[in-house]
């Protein structure tokens, strides 16, 4: 009979969940400095780098469905982190005074969350389980490489 540890280990669903919970697990404790999860604060960072880009480009940067970008962007304005600027069908989305201010906090959960990998995985490994992670996906996607 087989352990029940590795009862799904052969299956691709079961084991990339796994893989993320981990790794969501992770990063959600070094994301606490900044009051936002990592989604959350990553959608923060990208208006830092591209202010004014349209509600439409955060979705595709971030591979989430446009409702999902809509939620995101409503819990993050209520916060007063952001502002939506409506123009025609498009929604430009813009970077706050108080959101500019959390970039400090936010490049430092991401330098303490790669310091956790580093601690657990050798530069190696992590760049070929990105490198591996990002094909497959693109592949399971019908994307070529």
């Amino acid at each position: 009979m087989q352990n029940r540890n590795e009862l799904l280990c052969d299956c691709l669903y079961f084991s990339s969940n796994k893989l993320s919970r981990v790794v969501g697990k992770i990063a959600d404790e070094e994301f606490k400095i900044t009051g936002l999860s990592p989604t959350y604060a990553y959608l923060v960072r990208i208006l830092y780098e591209y202010d004014g880009i349209t509600q439409k480009e955060i979705g595709e940067i971030l591979h989430i469905t446009a409702s999902t970008t809509t939620r995101f962007i409503d819990k993050l304005e209520n916060k007063g982190l952001l502002n939506r600027k409506i123009e025609g069908k498009n929604s430009y989305i813009y970077l706050t005074d108080k959101g500019r201010s959390l970039q400090d906090d936010i490049k430092k959960a991401w330098s303490n969350l790669h310091q956790r990998y580093a601690e657990l995985l050798t530069k190696e490994e992590y760049d070929q389980l990105i490198t591996m992670m990002n094909s497959v996906a693109n592949r399971l996607e019908g994307k070529s490489n």
